[in-house]
């Protein structure tokens, strides 16, 4: 016999998230299975709408929705869509900014760029490239992630407005040069005894970076400054070094991508929302016009899943989501038509950053989230379609993949809820 549910959802990262909590808002029985821990995981915890548009950076994300092509999920489900995912968002999630304003902010990168955002932590907060303060950015050698001095004069030669160097220092613990990114947050959380036991990780650190300072009224370190305790240690930095302690958003593994999946997480299991990871979906039956059931490899064992409407929102080509070979293009869980064209040459173009085809592959929907088949004809009644694998939008160019999650996904997830009750 199946399990039942009102809605399920395949997938979850960030537009899987947002389904199943914009579901489970509108009162019936929500479950989430997905095949892999969640991507935002892997995350930088900065959560875009969209950035950039034609290659210049965007200032209201909101605004440009209409300057976007054809095609394009915001212009298919508008910008209200986008507007109601960060509502959800917002009313979800603590220790971050950004909501006061419709208007992007810069936020610098480990790479020495700046990032039009949405939101931001907290902890990222004095680092914006709007200050004026003077900066110092600080790495570490067995981080090689994060060059410091070289990201220093990047942004300099971007023309922020303010002064900004970077140093490279020997980080308490003598941690080993592939010690993952908690071990560092954990030293710094407990306070542990280093160098010899003569002084805690903390003071160790401040001691490291005071005599670097030479006028810097922030400090920018790698997003490491702690986990569980995050706050304080950060708090406890900026007062002892008197200057704003920040973290610089990171690539995978992150910490602040960490601190975000625990937060929505715990949002879904305080909102009733069934969760089942490690699962992936096996097999799928329809009868021609609506899904009927789909089935999970739980340990090795077929178990079926029934519910009255389905998200899918398992991601993109990085995602997995989508499938390529020599030939064709498709999506993996429902065999949904992607749109692509017949000539493989035709995916690319030249250029590492040029207008690439492949880009922008994924399912169309349609204005209810809803994918559609090759003759523009909905797939599937039941089923709707969520971030990443939804096509036509290039989000690395536009640096708009969380805004697409987070407007389709409470699409999906609202209208499918709706569906039911």
């Amino acid at each position: 016999m199946a399990i039942e549910d009102d809605v399920l959802v395949v997938g979850g990262g960030l537009a899987g998230v947002t389904a199943a909590l914009a579901a489970a808002d509108t009162g019936v029985r929500v479950r989430l299975v997905s095949h892999k821990e969640s991507t935002l995981r892997q995350a930088s915890g900065v959560v875009d709408a969209l950035g950039a548009l034609d290659g210049t950076l965007v200032s209201d994300p909101y605004e440009a929705v209409e300057r976007l092509s054809d095609g394009h999920p915001y212009r298919t489900l508008g910008a209200d869509a986008l507007r109601s995912g960060f509502d959800l968002f917002d009313g979800t999630v603590t220790g971050y900014e950004g909501s006061h304003t419709d208007a992007n902010a810069l936020v610098p990168t480990h790479g020495g760029t700046v990032k039009p955002t949405a939101r931001y932590p907290e902890s990222v907060a004095p680092g914006l490239a709007s200050d004026d303060r003077p900066m110092l950015l600080v790495g570490f050698e067995t981080l090689p992630d994060f060059d410091a001095p070289r990201a220093a004069a990047h942004l300099e030669r971007v023309g922020v407005p303010f002064a900004v160097h970077g140093v490279t220092l020997d980080f308490p613990g003598n941690l080993r040069a592939d010690a993952a990114v908690t071990r560092y947050a954990d030293l710094l959380d407990e306070a542990v005894p280093v160098d010899g036991g003569r002084v805690d990780a903390r003071t160790a650190l401040v001691e490291r970076v005071k005599s670097h300072l030479s006028g810097a009224e922030r400090v920018g370190f790698p997003a490491l400054l702690g986990h569980e305790a995050h706050d304080e240690v950060r708090a406890e930095l900026s007062q002892r070094l008197g200057a704003d302690a920040f973290e610089v958003p990171m690539g995978p593994p992150s910490l602040p991508g960490t601190r975000l999946a625990d937060q929505l997480y715990a949002a879904m299991d305080d909102a009733g929302v069934g969760i089942e990871t490690g699962n992936p979906v096996v097999d799928v039956t329809t009868d021609g016009e609506r899904v009927t059931e789909v089935t999970v490899e739980r340990t090795h064992t077929a178990v079926p899943y029934a519910a009255e409407q389905y998200v899918l929102a398992t991601g993109g080509l990085v995602g997995k989501g989508i499938a390529s070979n020599r030939e064709s293009v498709r999506e993996r869980v429902f065999d949904c038509h992607v749109p692509h064209p017949a000539d493989r040459y035709d995916w690319s173009v030249e250029g590492a950053y040029g207008d690439h085809a492949f880009a922008r592959f994924g399912v169309r929907i349609d204005a209810d989230g809803r994918p559609l088949d090759a003759s523009e004809d909905v797939e599937y009644e039941n089923l709707r379609a969520a971030g990443g694998v939804v096509g036509g939008a290039d989000v690395a160019a536009e640096k708009s993949a969380s805004g697409v999650s987070l407007a389709t996904g409470f699409t999906a997830g609202r209208l499918a809820g709706e569906e039911v009750s």
